[in-house]
This record gives C-alpha cells, sequence and structure tokens, in this order.
C-alpha cells in the first residue's frame, strides 16, 4: 500500500510543484537510497532489470532513487532534469502475468533515466508496457502480483497514467491530485490506451461504450476496499485542500506532515491503528495478510526553476524519521552498506528500524519523548536548505551531510532514551504477536 500526492505551482506558496510519496512494503523489506550518475551505454547494450533484460538507450540520465533493496527499479525518485516519478499498487480485474516481466518499479526507473520531462517519462512507460508488459512478483517473502499507476511530475505540469496490463489511461493534473492503490481515473481522460474501452465491453465489464468508468470497470473491487485505497486517496485530497484553506498554499512542510498523517481522528501521539483492516497514510504494519506493510520510506520534492531540492527519510515510519535534503548534482553521504532483510547495525534503515519497533510498543507516550525535537530538527533542516538552495554543489553537499550527521545523533539519542522508558507492551495480542513474528524474521536483537 502506497499514497503518492502533487501540489501544481497554482497550489504552492512559492509557485514551485511539490510532490510526496510513502512506500509502504513488507516490515523486514529495507529501503534503500541510492544516486546513480548519468552514463553513455554502448549501441546494441541492453540493461538487466529485476526479473528480464530490455534494450538500452545511448544516454541515461542521473536519477536519485528510492527503493526497495532487492529490486533493480525503485518505488520513488527524481532524475537530474527535475523529472520526479511515484507509483502505486493497482488491483484489477486484467489477469496478472506471473512470468519474468518489468515491474512497475523498473518502469519507473526506467522513465527517470531516459525522459527529460513528466509527458516524455509517461510516453517511456506507456511505450514499454505495451512492447513488454507488466509481470513478475513484486512481494519480497511471498508472491504478490499488481498493476500499477504512477504520478509523474517536473517543473511545469504532471500526470497519473493508470494502467491495468497494457491498458492504460492518463489524466492531466489541474492543482492538486493524489493516487492510493485503486484506479482513479473515471469517465474522462488526456489520453489511453487504443483497446481500453473495447477490452471492457468484449469481457462484459459495461454493457454500452457510454456506460464506461475505467476505475469501475477494470478494478478488482476485493482488493482495492481492503487495501482502504479510497479512503487514503480521499485522506491526501483533503489534507491538501485543507492546506489551501488554512495557509492559502501547500508547503513542503505540510506535505511532511500528511505524509506522517494517521487518520482524520488522530492527535499526535495517539495509539495507531491495530486492527486487521484498514490502513493510514503512515502506515504501520498489524496482524493478518490485509496488515502486512508499513511505509519504508518517504519522499518530498520541491521543483522550482533555480533548483530541485528532495528530502527523504532514508528509513520507515516517518512519524518517527527526519527529513532531510539532497540535490542530485550534490551527491549522497556515506549511508554504510546496503540494507538487506535482515538487521544490520552498519545500516541506517536498520539503526532506525530499531528506535521505531520500540517505539510502536507504547506509541502514545514513547513518540512524545522525542516529537517536538524531532520538528524542530526538520524545521532547522528545511531554513537551511533554502537559504542554500542556489549555493555551489559542493556547499550543499556538506549541508546534506551536516543534516545526515545531525538526524544520525539525533536518532541515537532518542533510541537509548525510548530504550530505557519502562513499561510493558501495552498493544493487543495479535499486533504484538504479528511484531514479535516481524523481528523474529528480521533478527532484530531482543
Amino acid at each position: 500500500m502506497c499514497d503518492t500526492l502533487v501540489a501544481l505551482g497554482n497550489a504552492t506558496s512559492d509557485g514551485s510543484v511539490i510532490f510526496a510519496k510513502n512506500s509502504d512494503r513488507e516490515p523486514n523489506e529495507a529501503h534503500e537510497l541510492v544516486l546513480i550518475p548519468a552514463e553513455a551505454h554502448p549501441e546494441g547494450s541492453e540493461v538487466q532489470c529485476t526479473y528480464i533484460r530490455v534494450p538500452q538507450v545511448a544516454q541515461t540520465h542521473a536519477v536519485l532513487l528510492a527503493k526497495p533493496f532487492w529490486i533493480w527499479g525503485a518505488e520513488m525518485g527524481a532524475n537530474e532534469h527535475g523529472v520526479v516519478i511515484g507509483n502505486e499498487a493497482v488491483f484489477t480485474r486484467v489477469p496478472y502475468d506471473k512470468g519474468p516481466g518489468l515491474t512497475g518499479m523498473d518502469l519507473l526507473r526506467l522513465a527517470l533515466e531516459r525522459a527529460a520531462t513528466a509527458r516524455l517519462a509517461m510516453d517511456v512507460i506507456v511505450s514499454l508496457l505495451e512492447k513488454f508488459g507488466q509481470g513478475g512478483s513484486c512481494g519480497f517473502t511471498h508472491p504478490f502480483y499488481y498493476h500499477n499507476s504512477f504520478i509523474l511530475a517536473d517543473l511545469n505540469e504532471a500526470w497519473v497514467l493508470e494502467t491495468a496490463g497494457r491498458q492504460w489511461a492518463a489524466e492531466k493534473v489541474k492543482d492538486i491530485r493524489s493516487i492510493s492503490n485503486a484506479i482513479t481515473i473515471g469517465e474522462q481522460w488526456e489520453m489511453a490506451s487504443d483497446g481500453l474501452v473495447d477490452y471492457a465491453l468484449e469481457r462484459g465489464w459495461c454493457k454500452r461504450r457510454e456506460d464506461f468508468d475505467f476505475g469501475r470497470c477494470y478494478s478488482d473491487p476485493l482488493y482495492t476496499r481492503l487495501g482502504a485505497a479510497h479512503f487514503r486517496q480521499g485522506r491526501t485530497t483533503q489534507l491538501m485542500n485543507a492546506c489551501k484553506v488554512r495557509q492559502g498554499e501547500v508547503t513542503v512542510k505540510a506535505m511532511m506532515d500528511s505524509l506522517r498523517d494517521h487518520g482524520p481522528d488522530a492527535a499526535p501521539n495517539q495509539t495507531i491503528r491495530q486492527g486487521l483492516t484498514g490502513a493510514d497514510v503512515c502506515m504501520h504494519a498489524a496482524f493478518g495478510p490485509v496488515r502486512n506493510s508499513q511505509t519504508t520510506g518517504s519522499i518530498v520534492s520541491r521543483l522550482a526553476k533555480d533548483s530541485q531540492t528532495h528530502w527523504l527519510t532514508g528509513t520507515a515510519a516517518p512519524c518517527t524519521g527526519i527529513f532531510k535534503p539532497v540535490w542530485i548534482d550534490a551527491g549522497l553521504p556515506d549511508l554504510g552498506p546496503q540494507p538487506t532483510g535482515q538487521y544490520d547495525q552498519a545500516a541506517l534503515w536498520w539503526r532506525h528500524e530499531a528506535l521505531h519497533r520500540a517505539v510502536l510498543c507504547d506509541y502514545g507516550k514513547r513518540i512524545e519523548i522525542f516529537r517536538q525535537e524531532r520538528d524542530a530538527l526538520e524545521n532547522t533542516f528545511l531554513q537551511s536548505a533554502d537559504q542554500a538552495a542556489n549555493l555551489p554543489a559542493s556547499e550543499r553537499a556538506a549541508l546534506t551531510a551536516r543534516c545526515f550527521d545531525q538526524a544520525e545523533a539525533a536518532l541515537e539519542c532518542w533510541t537509548e532514551n525510548v530504550g530505557s522508558c519502562a513499561g510493558r507492551d501495552r498493544n493487543r495480542l495479535f499486533y504484538r504477536m504479528a511484531w514479535r513474528g516481524f523481528n523474529r524474521q528480521g533478527k532484530l536483537p531482543q
């Protein structure tokens, strides 16, 4: 389960485009940050994606990716030209190709590497989709198949692209837009695959061409409902609209707050949901097959003509993490070894996960140990990044390194303080059982 949001310049405080996404994956499916430089490739070469090889292009762009460690592609990312993309799993009536193929995450990375605008990135995905289809399991510890939707944005515009097998439709964003794990395009779109309506008519999903609705005809209602997709998509839209009413515009900080949202009735220190079903934007796993995902990585990107700043946690659970600024031309600091599916103290993602899981034992009490300090430190980062946006790359690289170092020092302090907080695990039995299982599988120390 995931959520992707975008606000165009007519809805933001400074006319920039602001993009945001939470990536929800299995609890031990560590996320990593990767910066890949631009590269020239020999004629006739191929690129190995997660499962299959496809023809390579002559030149690929520099890309910043936030990705599950074991997959070639990425859940979200940006390129040197200011294009950002996030993908969502969508569940449809079209049969899933369970053989090797291009995953939605592969399509996302290929588009970032090959396109200098959001519109061209959409063309890349569509052409690859129509030629190779989409397929292969996207599950870490168990087979998991789905189709994909995307928000693609650049400095000037944004698009929603939603797919079902090799069928697709695209809608141009007007001001604000969000997607979750459901097809949201209905009766109107700017572009679509040639057989979109006929495919549904031939299968009896609608009786007349005039009655066609992409979401209604193609969606798998059971999986779409179990993922709480429409609730979360409605919630992120509500949050952006509320920000426009309250402040007159959407801001980077407001997008960060949206990614930390635990629902309309949740106070900052309220115990998070523990039921067998349901999901929030800031997702925490629970018991059972429906709630086996958590937010494993988060991004907020501010796209302006003079500078594109990307804010990444590099960790799970944005409610317990900190967004740090990154610029593609300035690079990433040393984040330690690539994380895997098992605990590694040397990896940033797992060091933070020790804090996150300790907080979950008594969320309401333990988040208050550092919540205000988290916000204050992050606000300092926001101010520093705004002031540094047009400085030379070397100075911005130094700022990124300082922010990561300060966040690391805070993480160490918070982990110690939360660890010394006495008290039993206050969660429900099945919730405790679920997390004991996740911790055992991830080989976390007691």
